[in-house]
């Protein structure tokens, strides 16, 4: 096996174990059961959907002729999900406005320096 399988088997071994995890949460919360078929199953899944994401992600970015996948790419990912879609979206316009409220607070701090450097010192001699 090669190390590319290896690793492809090893990130199937941790979405198992996390769909796992998850089914035994909601087991215990609504009284169900789930069996290993089903959780085998849902991994499964789960797996090959991310491979998909993957893929049209990396289509998306070289499209628009670029080697990185942007926000844009993983929103239009995210299209064929209304619910999914709608959660992306206001997760990026939350980033959006924290990083607008940190470059405001950026250009403040820099303008006060400036404004500092600019006022003669206390310590200094007037003519």
């Amino acid at each position: 096996m090669d190390d590319s399988e290896a690793q492809k088997q090893r990130l199937k071994a941790a979405v198992h174990f996390s769909v796992a995890s998850l089914c035994e949460n909601i087991a215990a919360d609504s009284e169900k059961q789930f069996t290993k078929q089903t959780i085998a199953a849902i991994a499964e899944t789960a797996f090959r959907q991310c491979d998909i994401f993957a893929k049209d992600l990396e289509a998306f970015a070289r499209h628009a002729k670029r080697h990185t996948v942007t926000m844009d790419d993983v929103k239009l990912t995210a299209r064929r999900s209304t619910a999914l879609y709608n959660y992306m979206q206001q997760k990026s316009e939350e980033l959006a406005s924290n990083n607008q409220e940190l470059k405001d607070k950026r250009k403040k701090n820099a303008a006060k320096r400036k404004s500092k450097e600019m006022e003669p010192d206390e310590n200094e001699v007037e003519d």
